[in-house]
Parts: structure tokens; C-alpha cells; sequence
């Protein structure tokens, strides 16, 4: 997964993120339970071309690391949804 910064402001970041919409959603959804973030969304040229576009905005905490504390909860839900999923067997 490639990510591409686009722009980059003190509480503003506009990168392109060579996923699929599933990953993109659940990234969006996310970030949205970090209190300091108040936008995070994306979007496609094309829903077949192109890679998703994502904008994060803070406000006090840095867009940037909003986004590694994302990634981490996402790991950690995904690693829990793996054990539940081997203890079902």
C-alpha cells in the first residue's frame, strides 16, 4: 500500500492512498473516533480509476499522527477479530 502526500498543513492533510474503498471506509470510520480529528473523508475521480483521495483535519493534535493512531486501533480491532474468528472454530 503506497501512500502519497499531496499537501501538508499544521492540521490539515491531503494525501492519495493506493487502497480499496473497504480499507478506505474503515480508515474513515477510524479516524473519526479520535476526538481531535473534524474531517476526515475521501474520495475517487472515478470509482474505477484512480486512487482514493483522503482529507484528515485536527485541531489541535497533528493530522499525521491521527492517522498512525488510526492505523493502530485498525491493527489491534483486526488482530481481535482474527482470535474471535480461530476460538469459533
Amino acid at each position: 500500500m503506497k501512500l502519497t502526500i499531496l499537501d501538508q498543513k499544521k492540521n490539515k492533510l491531503h494525501f492519495d492512498l493506493d487502497a480499496d474503498h473497504t480499507f478506505c471506509n474503515a480508515l474513515k470510520k477510524e479516524l473519526w473516533n479520535d476526538k481531535e480529528v473534524h474531517v476526515s473523508g475521501y474520495y475517487t475521480e472515478h470509482i474505477q480509476v484512480g486512487n482514493p483521495r483522503f482529507l484528515v483535519e485536527t485541531t489541535d493534535k497533528s493530522p499525521i499522527d491521527a492517522l498512525k493512531d488510526a492505523a493502530k486501533r485498525l491493527k489491534k480491532h483486526n488482530a481481535n477479530f482474527l482470535d474471535a474468528f480461530h476460538e469459533a472454530k
